[in-house]
């Protein structure tokens, strides 16, 4: 187990740098970075104590030679694309079921770990789920069975550890956490089956009930003092789980949408927000933004689309490409990854490396595919993966022995905080490429002006690679099996 000690962060500006519209790639008429600037370089590494470790600096200069090293790292910051909408992870009845067993200290270390810019990893995007998901104790919803008016809607459940997790979230934030939330199923009296476990679909005559029950939500959750930023139609509309799940085809999502979700949103005062469709892999994507957003109607109530990656675990081509092509064919509605988790929970890996590549290598390419920020799954779960009342236990970053009360940190932890806590809601991505495989990179501007470029080393060997900002650049090492963000 590595040590829970925290780590010191440069600090980084709130201020909103003058930009270009999402996507645009046009030359920013912004003043051009310093060519003599130093360059800050933070390192997460394999078989060493480094965890996102302050390791050095490096000038960067004009007139440095491409051929000195064979590797290298190409940022024009003057080619800008999509803004940041943040990066963070879900508070889940586990999460928050396991949160409220530690001890006063320990869950004022894990607010710092996740959230404080400085000691932390610095969070700034939140999910949640509207009543129980697979990773709560049991299945509940806010009704009693067969309440189509929705009389006895109450959220009583969630108050007693779920919004006290999420308010301290907020706090810990800094008073400002954008939370999106997301239903895994209908009350089992409004589907198909009759059950919220293993799919079936909305019947027809609950449409109305169903688009009811999202603002009853919202409006419950803001009368708690907890704001609500946006919803997801419905968690994997083509999955039949063992767990909560309910199916949609592209056609039912969007006439959903159009006719039932998005007006009863709008005429409830709620038209500010925001509405995510598909909510799930990256291989079906443009299929569903094609039918979603394709039509007007549809697309006038839609923010933006979601996606997972589980198609991986498959041994599927990750098809980071399909992101690229939303983002292409429709410029104009963002895309957000809203789920992704380590699945098959085995105690004896908690630091298998592999598992935090996954992290940067998928973080990497969905942001330069475009994506506007990236959402991580359960924040927590204890020495099991759980609670999970399937038995679908997986990794989450931190895990929590409930029988000793420590803290456990994995490197998937560091290896998003590599992003999160350099990369800061509205930073511009811009322009990066590699010249070798080998090294995967992307880079954004701060609101305040300053670059964080993310490289990663998958490969068993140490690299040296010629880091070039414009037309100065610098050599920098990276270790193998490891991360870093260089700051300047």
């Amino acid at each position: 187990m590595h040590s829970t000690r925290l780590f010191t962060a440069v600090a980084l500006g709130a201020t909103m740098a003058a930009g270009l519209t999402h996507a645009d790639a046009a030359p920013s008429q912004e003043r051009p970075m310093s060519t003599s600037a130093t360059v800050t370089i933070y390192t997460t590494a394999q078989d060493t104590g480094q965890r996102l470790s302050q390791a050095g600096t490096v000038a960067l200069k004009g007139g440095h030679a491409l051929t000195e090293v064979e590797n290298s790292v190409f940022v024009d910051p003057t080619r800008r694309f999509q803004s940041l909408l943040g990066i963070g992870g879900a508070i889940t009845d586990s999460t928050a079921e396991v949160y409220a067993t530690l001890a006063p200290e320990k869950r004022a270390e894990f607010m710092r770990a996740y959230y404080d810019r400085e000691a932390g990893i610095g969070y700034s995007l939140a999910r949640t789920t509207i009543h129980s998901s697979d990773f709560s104790s049991a299945s509940y919803t806010y009704v009693k069975e067969g309440d189509k008016a929705l009389a006895s809607f109450s959220i009583d459940h969630d108050r007693r550890a779920r919004l006290p997790m999420i308010k301290q979230a907020i706090a810990a934030a800094g008073g400002e956490l954008p939370l999106f939330a997301s239903p895994w199923s209908a009350p089992a009296f409004m589907k198909t089956t009759g059950n919220m476990l293993r799919g079936g679909a909305l019947l027809p005559e609950y449409r109305q009930a169903w688009a009811n029950y999202f603002v009853r939500f919202i409006q419950a959750y803001e009368k708690e003092g907890v704001p609500i930023w946006g919803i997801t139609v419905q968690n994997e509309p083509m999955a039949t789980q063992t767990w909560e799940s309910m199916l949609y085809t592209a056609e039912e999502e969007r006439d959903f949408l159009k006719d039932y979700l998005g007006p009863t949103m709008h005429a409830a005062g709620y038209a500010d927000k925001k509405i995510i469709v598909w909510d799930h892999n990256r291989d079906m994507m443009p299929y569903r933004a094609q039918v979603i957003l394709g039509d007007p109607e549809a697309a006038k109530y839609a923010w933006g689309l979601g996606f997972h990656w589980y198609e991986t675990w498959a041994g599927f081509d990750p098809m980071f490409r399909n992101v690229a092509a939303v983002t292409e064919a429709f410029p104009d509605k963002p895309v957000l990854l809203t789920e992704a988790a380590v699945e098959k929970f085995d105690p004896a890996r908690y630091q298998h490396w592999p598992n935090a590549e996954r992290y940067g290598t998928s973080m990497i390419h969905d942001l330069n595919n475009g994506a506007v920020g990236w959402t991580d799954w359960n924040m927590l779960l204890d020495e099991k993966g759980g609670p999970n009342h399937v038995g679908n236990y997986c990794f989450a970053p931190l895990h929590a022995d409930t029988r000793t009360g420590e803290l456990i940190y994995t490197p998937s932890y560091y290896y998003i905080g590599h992003f999160s806590k350099f990369i800061r809601p509205q930073a511009r991505r811009v322009s990066t490429a590699t010249s070798r495989s080998t090294l995967l990179a992307t880079s954004f501007v701060n609101p305040d002006g300053r670059l964080a470029t993310v490289v990663m080393n998958p490969t068993d060997k140490a690299i040296a690679y010629n880091f070039y900002v414009g037309q100065a650049s610098a050599v920098v090492a990276i270790p193998a099996r490891a991360i870093q963000t260089l700051v300047n």
